[in-house]
């Protein structure tokens, strides 16, 4: 089993992608396993958060977020709806991972386990609830909205992609550190209110830019530049910054050979901690 198993920092998740699979099911299932109404409630979860975000944002607050004169409260819930749907992937797995290999003490100590598969598996059962929200997104956009254009369909995986090279560098990164620091699973959630606002999932861009010295702090957040690049190239039909998209993957690759150097440098001190 060992021959099959083991680590291979260079090109070892490729041949590794069938346990993937099978820890990324069995943690999507996990998630759901006791209730009623099962796999459903990733479906049921955000219909019903869509529906407080129109009801609330849309209509009794009558926000705005486009810099479209003519955006609707159901255009402004979608674009709160895409916003929090990127940043609650992000927010997850800065909460989930800290406690991931601490969880596992058994495949640290007595299996020859890749253990890099465990915050990848964590990953993708977000992933799958993201893609989920996205689907139903897509939906509430042509049936409501104004729509989605071809163009903004075919930008969504490119803006994307980064993404998702950030969650899987600050998964490993803080599965790492979360074994010899356990204080840090204590501190994302106020961590996570600090993304949350300064990532402008709320707030009109423009009245941040209004403030350069703001904005120059917070242009410097990937998941900003993420959701504000997301919604204008799906929802509003607007040209994709490609300075912004390249910082981005910019910050995405970095972050994800950083954490898989920091996982890589620290795992074999895993076990002397547990």
């Amino acid at each position: 089993m060992s021959g099959t198993l083991t680590s291979n920092p260079s090109g070892g998740f490729w041949r590794q992608r069938d346990l993937w699979w099978q820890f990324t099911v069995r943690t999507v299932e996990q998630r759901h396993r006791g209730s009623h109404l099962g796999i459903v409630w990733a479906v049921l979860n955000p219909l019903l958060m869509l529906a407080i975000y129109f009801v609330v944002f849309g209509k009794i607050f009558g926000g705005k977020l486009s810099p479209r004169p003519d955006e609707t409260s159901v255009d402004f819930a979608l674009a709160i709806f895409l916003g929090l749907t990127l940043f609650q992937l992000f927010a997850e797995t800065l909460s989930a991972t800290p406690g991931i290999i601490v969880n596992n003490p058994n495949l640290v100590k007595k299996v020859v386990f890749p253990l890099e598969i465990l915050p990848l598996a964590h990953l993708g059962a977000f992933w799958f609830n993201t893609l989920i929200n996205l689907g139903l997104l897509l939906l509430g956009a042509v049936f409501f909205g104004h729509g989605v254009s071809i163009a903004g369909l075919v930008w969504l995986p490119v803006i994307l992609a980064p993404l998702v090279l950030l969650s899987i560098g600050a998964g490993w990164l803080f599965a790492a550190l979360g074994v010899f620091f356990r204080d840090i699973s204590q501190a994302m959630p106020f961590f996570s209110q600090i993304l949350l606002y300064s990532s402008l999932v709320f707030i009109p861009l423009s009245k941040v830019q209004a403030y350069p010295w703001l904005y120059l702090i917070l242009k410097w957040n990937p998941l900003l530049q993420t959701i504000a690049l997301a919604r204008s190239a799906l929802l509003w039909d607007l040209p994709v910054s490609l300075d912004a998209l390249a910082y981005t993957y910019a910050a995405g690759l970095a972050a994800f050979f950083f954490g898989r150097w920091a996982f890589m440098k620290l795992k074999p001190s895993f076990a002397d901690v547990l």
